[in-house]
């Protein structure tokens, strides 16, 4: 039996809806494996803001240090997106979060339900086998560099920077995963034409040697792009910068069909954060539509890394397999061919989960 205190960070929008359903399947294994689970829970984002004026509160940020795991839901609200100027955004306390916690990698599994590969606009046959593990590296690049304007503000700058050990640590990461797999590793630059990039090849050269058993591939992001869509069965694990990372496992999401279905985990050398990749989704805010799944999916990710509950973690798996195997769907991964009454909303979804487990 193990003893846990998890926060839950459910942020704004849908957030809220499907970290609920996050929760009962943690609340779930807890009761059939005998673990003891607490929890507590915490403001970020815009409904942070409104309540005190911060994006991250500083009580937040000590309860995340404080916990053994976060279960965090999205931020973001669109007031903010036709506003340029304001001054305290949604998404400041996700970087601040990434920073004050150290995490430095983002792992993004694309990993493929047979059931949903008629959801992905790829064709089956390209899709079907495809399993990738993405390392986006989460603290350095273009998004903490020095951003400013001049000439009257007409012409803006953000600088990219890189360190050394920045590449190292993340590099690590990526090639004792790979060893836990089929032992591939796709390094992802654009080492042709910008200098961070040439220290990140650098990098991740030098390490190489270390791990003779893992096969290592260098891309340049453009090239990687097109491939995931070409060929995504080859790629195993992918390391990369913070923007390309961002950019490539949104393109990697419409492998699975869906953004509903992907789970993340960002993690460093302390508390680890698991979240769904979809955003805040206002659009279908309070409609009780939003897609569970991711979240319970990052609720597996969570049991698996940070608790190093692997059975566990792979109930939660088999449960969402057997559920979409019964051809049950919410509306964002249902066809023209699933009978109405199996196209369920975001509650009774996760009941259906919680059924199977």
């Amino acid at each position: 039996m193990a003893k846990k205190h998890i926060l839950v960070v459910p942020g704004d929008g849908i957030g809220q809806e499907v970290t609920a359903v996050g929760k009962k399947v943690l609340d779930k294994i807890a009761e059939k494996f005998g673990h003891e689970f607490t929890y507590d829970e915490a403001l970020i984002g815009h409904v942070a803001i409104e309540a005190t004026g911060e994006a991250l509160p500083e009580e937040s940020l000590n309860k995340m240090r404080a916990s053994d795991a976060v279960l965090f839901g999205a931020v973001g609200h669109p007031k903010y997106d036709n506003d340029p100027s304001a001054k305290v955004r949604p998404e400041q306390g996700l970087l601040k979060m990434r920073k004050e916690l150290g995490l430095y990698a983002n792992l993004r599994p694309i990993k493929l339900f047979d059931e949903l590969l008629g959801a992905s606009s790829i064709k089956p046959e390209v899709l079907k086998g495809a399993d990738i593990l993405f390392f986006r590296e989460l603290t350095g690049d273009i998004y903490f560099g020095e951003k400013g304007r001049e000439n009257n503000g007409d012409t803006a700058f953000d600088i990219a920077r890189y360190s050394r050990f920045e590449v190292e640590r993340i590099a690590r990461k990526a090639f004792e995963a790979a060893r836990t797999r089929r032992k591939k590793l796709c390094s992802v630059d654009k080492a042709n034409v910008i200098e961070t990039s040439r220290l990140w090849r650098e990098v991740i050269q030098k390490i190489a040697p270390e791990y003779p058993d893992v096969e290592v591939e260098h891309q340049f992001v453009d090239a990687t792009a097109m491939l995931l869509i070409k060929d995504p069965r080859r790629f195993d694990v992918v390391v990369t910068a913070n923007l390309f990372g961002d950019i490539l496992t949104d393109e990697a999401s419409q492998i699975a069909g869906s953004m509903g279905m992907l789970a993340s985990a960002s993690i460093g050398d302390g508390t680890g954060v698991y979240e769904p990749i979809h955003g805040s989704a206002h659009d279908i805010t309070g409609k009780g539509v939003a897609n569970p799944l991711a979240s319970v999916l990052s609720a597996a990710l969570l049991l698996d890394i940070s608790f190093g509950m692997k059975e566990e973690s792979e109930a939660v798996i088999n449960a969402v397999d057997q559920v979409l195997k019964a051809g049950f769907r919410t509306g964002d991964i249902a066809d023209a061919g699933t009978p109405k009454d199996q196209v369920l909303g975001t509650e009774a979804m996760g009941e259906k989960v919680l059924s199977y487990l």
